[in-house]
Parts: C-alpha cells; structure tokens; sequence
C-alpha cells in the first residue's frame, strides 16, 4: 500500500506523541516538519535530524515562496497540532486531502485560545477533543473525529494538560489513518449548534483573583490557572499572593461578610477565606496571610 504522505505544522509537547505515533507506522510518510517561527521547542528539530525530514522555519506559511517549497513534496494530507499561524485557503487546499486540525475543545464549543483553563473556569464536566478539516474560519471546519473525558473536582489544569498532551496523539493518528481510504467526510459544525462558541485568549491580569466570586467560583478559576498555569494572584496590601490550590469546604454556610477577608488560619496551617457566599480554605499559597487582613485584587 502506499503511504500517505503528510506535512506536520506543530509545536510543544502537544505534537511530539503524535510525531512519535506517526513516525512508526509504515503506512506514514513525514515529509517535512514546520514549527511555530519562534518556536523554543529543540524536540521537533532532533526528530527532523534523526529521521532525516525537512525543517521548514517560516514566519508566513501563506507567502509564495513558502508554498512554491511545500508543492514540491507532494503531500496528501497537511496536519496540524499546536500551530499558531493561520492558514489562508491557498495552503489549506495545496495537498490531495486539504489540511487537518487537532484541537483540544468540544467543538463547535470552545473554539479558540486556553481551551482547557475555560472549561475549568465554566464549571465543565467534561471537556472534548476533535480533529477537524482546517477552513478559512476559527476552529470551525468539519468534523472528523471528536472524544470527550470526564473533569471531577479532582482535576485542574495540570491533570487536564496530562490527558490531552496523551489523547490528542491517539486521536490525531486515528484522524489520520482514516485518509488511508481515500477522501474523509466530515460532519458539519452548524448541525451540532448554529452559531457555537470561542474562547478568547486568556492575558496577563487575567490570573487576578476576584474575591467577589462564590466558593465554586473561586475554587474553579484557582485550579484552572494552577501550575503550570501562571497561578492566581491576590494583594495582602502592597504585597503580591499567589496561590496554587484551594479546597471547598463542605457544607460551609451560605453568610454576609466582607469578600477577601482572612477568617481564621486552621491546625493543619491552611487559611479560611470569606467569599462572595462562604467561604474557601486555601492549601498552597506563596507570600504572608495574616488572620483579619483583606486580600484584594490589586495592591
């Protein structure tokens, strides 16, 4: 049988597993590794030398001599895991079967930037993966393949990064073996929903906490931007809080106070913080609580 011949646009840790997937089926052919312009992942270009593929830096995919280079592979398929350029119709139609997408979001949901950190943040019970045919919208081509997992009151950021850097190799090459057959029929994103949803990027001062949220809230926007996040942050007066882990309490009574407060610092070390409703118990923090003092948004 002969093999299908791709193009990889990818970055990070997303793209090495599925690098690796495809690189060992002989059915697969890489022809040639494009990397994000300022890319400082060293991995995708020791694969290039050690499997002896093209490395094909660019800071437009979509300019004439960028594309006159890549028409000469004649690939089949292009692919891309974690690229940050955006594809013009030209270089999307340029191989046999277009071009293809991983994105870690239940999608037409969660189209756009920090997929994960806003399906924490939105109180999620799952959260999705899909590949789909990459088109001159945002996340909105057809679909080819699309799974979901479970998110518990166990899971943050770290956990969620854990189970898609892995699930999105598997589903990623199974997206692919299917153009082995022939030309992929994808579902269309508007008989899902008409119009979907995005998410746009999340920036700094996005990290800031604010107190005025409920305890569900909180613990929500605290582990969506946990390590390896950049970690909430608060002020105990001029002097910058950040915090790594929170827990709910349970069957903590629902009460007027002040937002922010500290309540009181407990045997085990942690502190009880007033929220918009109750209140939260904070488990790992850097910086000084002080019982009594208010933590705020900004010093």
């Amino acid at each position: 049988m002969k093999k299908l011949k791709i193009g990889y646009f990818a970055d990070g840790p997303w793209s090495h597993l599925a690098f690796e997937k495809m690189i060992e089926s002989n059915l697969l052919e890489i022809a040639f590794i494009t990397p994000r312009f300022d890319t400082s992942d060293n991995q995708l270009k020791e694969y290039s030398k050690k499997y002896g593929i093209d490395y094909l830096l660019t800071p437009n995919v979509n300019s004439d001599e960028y594309i006159q280079k890549v028409t000469s592979y004649g690939c089949d398929l292009f692919v891309s895991m974690s690229f940050n350029q955006i594809f013009r119709n030209r270089i999307i139609t340029l191989p046999k079967y277009t071009t293809i997408n991983c994105h870690a979001g239940k999608l037409p949901f969660y189209r756009g930037r920090n997929i994960l950190n806003w399906a924490l943040i939105n109180d999620e019970n799952e959260f999705g993966i899909t590949v789909h045919f990459v088109d001159q919208g945002i996340d909105t081509g057809d679909i080819i393949l699309q799974k979901t997992y479970p998110i518990t009151d166990k899971d943050t950021y770290k956990t969620l990064l854990e189970i898609a850097h892995k699930e999105c190799a598997e589903i990623l090459f199974e997206a692919v073996m299917k153009f082995q057959n022939g030309p992929v029929e994808g579902i269309k994103q508007e008989t899902i929903h008409p119009i979907g949803m995005y998410c746009g990027i999340r920036t700094v001062g996005d990290e800031l906490i604010d107190w005025n949220q409920t305890s569900r809230e909180l613990f929500n926007f605290v582990r969506a931007i946990c390590r390896p996040g950049p970690i909430a942050r608060t002020f105990l007066d001029a002097d910058e809080i950040k915090i790594n882990r929170v827990a709910l309490v349970p069957n903590a009574p629902n009460y007027k106070g002040k937002p922010g407060q500290i309540l009181c610092k407990t045997q085990e070390g942690t502190f009880l913080v007033k929220t918009k409703d109750s209140f939260i118990e904070v488990l790992e923090y850097e910086g000084k609580l002080r019982v009594g003092k208010k933590l705020k948004s900004n010093n």
